[in-house]
């Protein structure tokens, strides 16, 4: 029997918090039980709705997280790299659960999907089985993918709550364009409890560091 393994991210663009890749495992007759629930892709389903099928997934198929911090991503001299590097790991667990060959559907986060899919398949440990498709969009096109993409972007919402618990703080969505979080880090940016969880390496931070440090010489 032919096994499918989709692989989605949420959390590539924040200013804060962790990166998640997460990848959902079924067999090529377990599709159509997919559909059934309701998968489609996360960004399309209410907080709600999205939960609530996060939890039947979760009970009801093999899944596998990992997680990019803001310090890997910061240490990182190439995003879709490391993205690949995780999402590798995530095929390379789940993989390990059953025999025989498995297709692999990836939301691609490159440009260029042939050269990335290659950088990808480096990682792979038993690729005499294993064959990979890397797509544009993926999320919306396969159920899998978009299962995968569920659990991801439930996974990281999770952990921003787990964030703001830990420095009692709101600092809103973590995305850049976030007004919440554009005035959390005026405010709080140099805090070593509040650093951990930023990701300098971004333009918004090093803006803000240059007119901090800008300021201090008048």
């Amino acid at each position: 029997m032919v096994h499918y393994i989709g692989i989605d991210d949420a959390g590539r663009g924040p200013v804060i918090g962790p990166m998640i890749l997460a990848g959902v495992l079924i067999n090529s007759e377990e599709e159509n039980k997919l559909v059934e629930i309701g998968v489609k892709d996360s960004k399309l389903l209410s907080p709600s709705k999205r939960n609530m099928i996060g939890d039947i997934l979760k009970n009801k198929f093999q899944f596998a997280i990992q997680e990019a911090s803001p310090e890997e991503i910061d240490s990182s001299t190439n995003l879709n790299n490391l993205e690949a590097q995780k999402m590798a790991m995530v095929i390379n667990e789940l993989a390990q659960k059953v025999s025989g060959k498995i297709e692999v559907f990836v939301d691609c986060p490159s440009i260029n999907e042939l050269g990335w899919k290659s950088y990808l398949e480096i990682f792979i440990v038993d690729r005499e089985r294993i064959e990979i498709k890397a797509e544009h969009k993926a999320d919306a096109i396969y159920p899998v993918v978009s299962a995968a993409s569920i659990i991801a972007k439930e996974k990281r919402e999770e952990e921003v709550r787990n964030l703001k618990k830990e420095i009692g703080k709101d600092f809103g969505s973590g995305y850049p364009a976030d007004p919440k979080t554009k005035e959390f880090l005026e405010k709080n940016l140099g805090d070593p409890i509040v650093d951990k969880i930023i990701r300098h390496s971004w333009s918004t931070v090093k803006k803000l560091k240059g007119k901090s440090e800008q300021g201090k010489l008048f």
